[in-house]
């Protein structure tokens, strides 16, 4: 899945022949911080309310210092998760999308990323969560994916976070079992250490709740 295909149609750029009230209008009526500038095809930069209010409402955003504003954006044939890590990592609520030669081809919405995120398999597929704490050199998804399977388990997905202990990784998996005894008596056997177990036949009402209420918030 590459940045192209998460393209919204339903929100503009900016020109730069617009004015300052007409971006804070915009910014509002889409429920963003950010909108990308475009001039002749080109991405200028993200314009933000702050960036606006250093302006008087009436000025084109033609007459903006450029080089002021934020320029992230990501190449149209970047995978979702670069452009998840840089919006996260810049809090942006929009990311704009360019081709090699920098024309903007269109945005990727915070909603929208979150809503592709949300519908994917590791998501939706019945299952439970594991939790693991271990060295980061002894940190093998090979050996773990032969653990789990040895008990006629499947791995539906895997992340890897970083702890405060450099040397130390928590690794989450969702298997595609509800009963996670076996599962947890042969990572113990092999001595990994389960940290934490999270079970949807336990949680399945409030996972339900939480999983409407996101799509709903999306869906706004």
């Amino acid at each position: 899945m590459t940045a192209q295909s998460l393209i919204a149609l339903d929100i503009p750029a900016l020109s730069v022949e617009q004015t300052g009230r007409d971006a804070f209008h915009l910014l509002n009526d889409y429920h963003v911080k950010h909108l990308p500038v475009v001039d002749e095809r080109k991405f200028s930069g993200l314009l933000s309310e702050e960036d606006i209010f250093n302006h008087k409402l009436s000025d084109p955003i033609g007459s903006y210092d450029f080089s002021q504003m934020r320029h992230f954006a990501v190449r149209e044939d970047e995978h979702i998760f670069d452009v998840m890590r840089i919006m996260g990592d810049h809090r942006l609520t929009v990311i704009p999308v360019v081709d090699h030669e920098n024309n903007y081809l269109g945005l990727i919405s915070q909603n929208d990323l979150l809503r592709y995120f949300a519908n994917t398999a590791a998501f939706t597929e019945p299952g439970a969560l594991v939790v693991m704490q271990m060295n980061r050199r002894d940190y093998s998804l090979a050996t773990i994916a032969r653990i789990i399977e040895d008990d006629d388990a499947k791995i539906l997905s895997a992340f890897v976070t970083s702890l405060p202990d450099p040397e130390e990784v928590e690794v989450t998996i969702k298997v595609n079992r509800h009963d996670l005894a076996r599962v947890i008596a042969s990572l113990e056997r092999h001595e990994y250490e389960v940290k934490e177990t999270f079970s949807e036949i336990e949680h399945s009402g409030n996972l339900n709740e939480r999983y409407e209420s996101l799509m709903n918030y999306l869906n706004m």
